[in-house]
């Protein structure tokens, strides 16, 4: 058969499509011009011994890249021709349908068949002739001689139904053997013919050396236009034609104005100015356009336009952004940095060692102040989780509503004004890591059965889904209330507070730990007079009042406190007179009732004014919190320690 080419034409192009096969022939060129190709690929229709012959001369010709199938593929490769070549895959589609073909035309539900193919048409092929109940037989080809050979092999084996290309199945029908031909389906078709189009395009910036279509294969995700020096469109990729919903197939030569309004068009050819970041409006389409010149010898003489929906780009966005965000999720301290010299916190420090060495649930009960996150982190960083995340929520500064999706995430449209495609909690975001919750007291009881739930299953369900999400966590919890008594008070689950307190570590109080205020004082001054560029000293009587002092705050207010001393003090030298007229202008007492009978009071003066305040503006939150000179996070926290209810009014 002489070789003939889809149209006559006196300009060859740089991309040829060479097969055997009629129907293979028509498919690409309805392809063709499915992509708008036609006038970049020739198709020819040659006999399967005429393909190598037919592809050195294509390439003598200038052709770029050959596309081929099958046997006539390998054959070209096999003979050495120096010309990329593109194979049409045989897929387990096409391999499955030419199987039932078989069984149709012989009628039987499972045949006897030879396939006789090169060894790139027989990937798979014995798996899905056992799926399709095939009684399969390979028979494989290495030159395009065997193939008469292996039909005079078969011809008497009683095979009911010879399978192959088409050079095997005219030979087998020709003796009077039913065959079925294997035939390729349209997708592998196209994306071999898109393949070839990435090759040929990168050909051609090797020769031009310029570059012309490097931004069609560096960013074949987004769409690209590339357009001459007078500013008419040269390329339009599959993915800019879907983006801009363009269906004409004669766009080439058209000016770009006829399809995009690109304001910065003439800078960038006339300046060679590279734009980025350029953002347009298509009917409702928001669009980011970057702009970037093609340069042959110093001079502009085209440029190359790439452009994404700007939705697209906010969706990658929030991607990356919550996985940077877990990555930030990183435990700064370790127990090298709980300090003190006292036999208390040595102990600590030693249990908190041994807990790290375990993987078990930890409950940190301490007060306020005295360092239950930092041991939780020095706890996670000695912990087999070091490399994983640490994840930190103090349940008491959020509303119970809003901790629940903190803590579980949720759904698109779980509630009004939830993120755009949901969000993952911080259980999802703990993931092989550690997850903190301080303040554990504070959860709500519905929030105590989904965490208990969370526990004791290792999965999560986001809010607004249904489907269980499984996590690996370690969970250390917190607490600077009595759970116990929280417990009798039904204010705490009892088998969530089991469930926590599977290891229990016991933090000291400051005025408890012997030596350690005043070592901790130390340490506090020299920090602050470098922070501050200051020098004050303490006297040994200055050192004996801070002793004295129960500092009901802890370390925090310790340090709080040294860190005003050193910044307000007048003096350099500090005594025990200056330090009890810092505690008297802070409205503490050197010598005073019990710290428990203390805090009692507070909490009763605190009671009353906060009742006061939300009865003044009408149980308003936000007006009330601002008041009283707390946030409402806070608010919401002594609402509930106090048990105090709000009442709407209108």
């Amino acid at each position: 058969m002489k070789s003939i080419s889809l149209r006559t034409k006196y300009i060859m192009s740089r991309i040829a499509l060479i097969t055997s096969d009629p129907e293979l022939f028509d498919q690409a060129g309805r392809i063709c011009a499915e992509l708008g190709l036609q006038q970049e690929i020739d198709l020819y229709l040659a006999h399967l011994s005429d393909a190598v012959k037919l592809a050195e001369k294509l390439k003598h010709e200038g052709v770029d890249v050959v596309i081929a199938r099958g046997g006539l593929a390998l054959l070209i490769l096999a003979a050495g021709v120096n010309i990329p070549v593109v194979e049409i895959v045989i897929t387990g589609q096409d391999l499955a349908r030419i199987f039932l073909d078989a069984k149709r035309v012989t009628g039987l539900e499972r045949p006897r068949a030879a396939f006789i193919a090169f060894d790139n048409m027989v990937a798979d092929v014995e798996i899905i002739a056992r799926i399709t109940n095939i009684d399969l037989t390979i028979y494989r080809l290495q030159t395009n001689e065997d193939i008469p050979v292996m039909i005079d092999a078969v011809a008497d084996l009683d095979y009911d139904v010879i399978l192959g290309g088409t050079k095997t199945v005219a030979l087998a029908r020709k003796r009077g053997l039913r065959a079925t031909l294997l035939q390729s389906g349209p997708l592998s078709t196209k994306n071999a013919i898109l393949e070839a189009k990435k090759i040929e395009l990168g050909r051609q910036i090797e020769k031009e050396e310029a570059g012309k279509f490097r931004a069609l294969i560096d960013f074949s995700l987004e769409g690209i236009i590339s357009v001459d020096r007078d500013k008419r469109i040269q390329i339009i990729n599959p993915a800019a034609r879907m983006l801009l919903d363009c269906t004409t197939d004669d766009l080439q030569g058209r000016p770009i104005s006829a399809l995009l309004n690109v304001p910065e068009i003439d800078r960038c050819l006339q300046e060679g100015k590279e734009i980025r970041g350029h953002v347009i409006q298509r009917d409702n389409l928001w669009i980011s356009l970057n702009l970037g010149p093609i340069i042959v010898n110093q001079a502009p003489i085209g440029a190359f336009i790439t452009f994404q929906e700007i939705s697209r780009i906010q969706d990658a966005e929030a991607t990356i952004r919550n996985e940077v965000l877990v990555k930030k999720f990183q435990a700064k301290y370790s127990l090298e940095d709980v300090q003190g010299r006292s036999p208390q916190i040595v102990e600590a420090k030693r249990i908190a060692g041994e807990i790290a060495r375990t993987d078990a649930t930890t409950l940190i009960i301490g007060e306020s102040g005295t360092g239950k996150e930092l041991f939780a982190q020095g706890i996670h960083n000695l912990s087999e989780r070091r490399n994983g995340p640490f994840v930190a929520v103090n349940c008491a500064a959020l509303p119970p509503s809003l901790l629940e999706s903190e803590l579980f995430g949720y759904v698109e449209g779980a509630f009004t004004g939830a993120t755009k495609k949901g969000k993952p909690g911080l259980f999802e975001m703990a993931h092989r890591g550690t997850l903190f919750l301080d303040e554990i007291s504070e959860m709500d009881k519905y929030g105590q059965s989904r965490l208990l739930r969370a526990l004791q299953e290792k999965q999560i369900m986001r809010l607004g889904g249904d489907q269980y999400i499984p996590v690996n966590v370690r969970i250390i919890a917190a607490s600077n209330r009595n759970l116990p008594q929280l417990i009798e008070t039904r204010e705490f689950r009892q088998d969530l507070y089991y469930r926590l307190k599977v290891l229990v570590l016991n933090l000291p109080q400051l005025r408890q730990r012997s030596g350690d205020i005043e070592f901790l004082a130390r340490e506090f001054v020299k920090r602050h007079c470098r922070q501050y560029k200051r020098r004050i000293e303490l006297n040994a009587d200055a050192y004996e009042a801070l002793s004295r002092y129960p500092w009901p705050g802890n370390i925090r207010e310790l340090a709080h406190f040294i860190e005003r001393l050193t910044v307000t003090s007048g003096s350099r030298e500090i005594d025990a007179m200056a330090i009890s007229r810092l505690l008297e202008n802070r409205e503490y007492e050197s010598v005073g009732p019990p710290p428990e009978a203390q805090a009692s009071r507070n909490r009763q003066t605190e009671d009353v004014a906060i009742v006061s305040t939300l009865e003044a503006n009408r149980y308003n939150i936000k007006k009330t919190a601002l008041d009283l000179g707390m946030s409402r996070p806070t608010l919401y926290r002594k609402l509930r320690q106090y048990r105090i209810q709000i009442k709407k009014t209108f």
